[in-house]
């Protein structure tokens, strides 16, 4: 690699790893945010379902959007947002404040992530050096959710649960800084407009899921709201399928789909985050509200745990 692409290197992970950490530092902060800001138990999940939100439903769409108008403009702005809501989310007072502030940092994780992972694709060529990179990236990546607990814990612990949002404004504002310079922008050359009704129904899809998903897991599965949710989600995904079977220029062509790789790897990707995500939510309760953890002996226990994560990735 030459010295550039070094640079490059250090900024595309630096950032991905900045994101992943993101997913996990305020699990381990939960109860003492609650308390701080007024949350009762059975809400404290919106925490951590307000950034799913955002992050799931429009990641697809954004995606498409970078490759359409430009990688690096979508990835600074994502970068920018992150840091300002991250900023908000630090100084926040209420509730409504805090849960807006995660809904931003959803957003902008669902710009950064594909964008800076098309970046990192663009800027190495195909073999050996791009095998490197995302081979790096993704235990990276890995290494973040862990990381995210053991650096949540020691922040709330020693300092305050806002360092868990604070921590994010330099390292945005030193990756918004130093971008432009680095950075060379990359987009799919195509004369078709963005694939809307694909959009739409992805999008929608999603959020009615992750949506009905929570509600039924705070009102209990006969729930109306939340069957509504999962049967208007459901149906929406089925849609889009088929719009993009039909659409000149779609997000996903349903192709790729029938690559065994893909199909696996999306199936194990699913299991992982299924099991880890609802697992680090759950016993976070657990050892502090039941065993009496602190937030860092949380983080600790949560770092057993992803070693082998960081493993796998």
């Amino acid at each position: 690699m030459t010295r550039r692409q070094r640079l490059v290197l250090v900024l595309l992970l630096g950032s991905q790893f900045m994101v992943a950490v993101d997913f996990s530092i305020l699990n381990v902060a939960l109860p003492v945010v609650g308390e701080g800001l007024g949350f009762s138990l059975s809400h404290l999940q919106w925490i951590a379902t307000a950034f799913a939100l955002a992050a799931a439903g429009f990641t697809l769409l954004f995606g498409r959007v970078a490759d359409l108008f430009g990688r690096k403009r979508l990835f600074i702005g994502g970068m920018a947002l992150l840091g300002l809501s991250s900023a908000l989310g630090g100084l926040a007072t209420t509730p409504e404040v805090l849960l807006t502030a995660r809904v931003l940092q959803g957003l902008a994780t669902a710009a950064v992530t594909p964008a800076g992972l098309s970046l990192l694709t663009t800027a190495f060529r195909e073999g050996p050096q791009r095998d490197r990179a995302l081979g790096l990236n993704g235990a990276l990546m890995s290494a973040g959710f862990t990381t995210g607990a053991l650096l949540g814990g020691l922040l709330t612990d020693l300092l305050s649960w806002r360092w868990a949002f604070l921590i994010n404004v330099p390292v945005a504002a030193a990756v918004v800084a130093l971008a432009p310079a680095l950075l060379t922008d990359s987009r799919i050359v195509c004369r078709h407009r963005l694939d809307v009704p694909g959009a739409v129904t992805v999008t929608g899809g999603l959020l009615a899921v992750v949506y009905g998903l929570t509600r039924a897991g705070e009102s209990g599965w006969g729930d109306p709201v939340a069957l509504a949710s999962l049967v208007a989600g459901g149906a929406l995904l089925v849609a889009f399928w088929f719009v993009e079977r039909r659409s000149a220029a779609p997000l996903i062509p349903v192709r790729i789909m029938r690559r065994r790789t893909v199909v696996w790897g999306n199936a194990a990707g699913l299991v992982a985050f299924a099991t880890e995500t609802s697992l680090v939510f759950l016993l976070t309760l657990y050892l502090q509200e039941v065993l009496g953890y602190s937030a860092l002996a949380t983080g600790l226990a949560f770092g057993v745990l992803g070693l082998g994560t960081v493993a796998g990735g």
